[in-house]
């Protein structure tokens, strides 16, 4: 699944996109667990644009790692519009990368401690200049593979988008 063709022709225009703009990139990720930090790092560019990733799989490794609210993953829980932003700031704000994006997620097989669906994705793009998009997706039990193979992307796109908006850092 990683190595499928448009995921890889998506982080390579991810990837093109950051040079031509002069943006550099971090992930954070629960459902996807590091696959879409690979997919980029396979691009290239990826080592002068790919900060690294955040893998944050539970509620306590959002918390410490990311700086997630305890309290905001107990009231919604942890696949929710609110806690995919909370990974992409948190994952900016401890990184040097000019733009973050986040995957929270139940890829199954079955739901989450909270009671989410499988297929339930939420994600989040954020950058340096405040910005932040967001997007939530109900693939549905359509399994593990399908549904992150969605969600990056989704996310990817959505990532593209976000850095199309604004003015490159650097003259291309």
């Amino acid at each position: 699944m990683s190595g499928s063709s448009d995921l890889i022709a998506l982080a390579e225009r991810v990837l093109k996109t950051a040079r031509r703009k002069g943006f550099t990139l971090v992930t954070a990720e629960s459902c996807t667990a590091g696959q879409l930090a690979k997919i980029l790092s396979e691009a290239p560019g990826a080592a002068e644009h790919l900060h690294g990733g955040f893998v944050t799989y539970t509620k306590d490794q959002k918390t410490k790692a990311l700086g997630v609210s305890a309290g905001l993953l107990r009231a919604k829980g942890a696949v929710c519009r609110d806690v995919a932003i909370a990974m992409a700031q948190g994952a900016l704000v401890r990184s040097p990368a000019q733009y973050a994006v986040a995957i929270t997620g139940v890829a199954g097989p079955d739901p989450d401690e909270d009671n989410n669906p499988v297929g339930l994705v939420c994600a989040a793009v954020a950058s340096e200049t405040g910005e932040t998009l967001h997007f939530e997706r109900r693939y549905g039990n359509i399994g593990r593979e399908a549904v992150c193979a969605h969600a990056m992307r989704d996310a990817l796109a959505e990532l593209i988008d976000a850095m199309e908006r604004v003015k490159p850092r650097v003259s291309a």
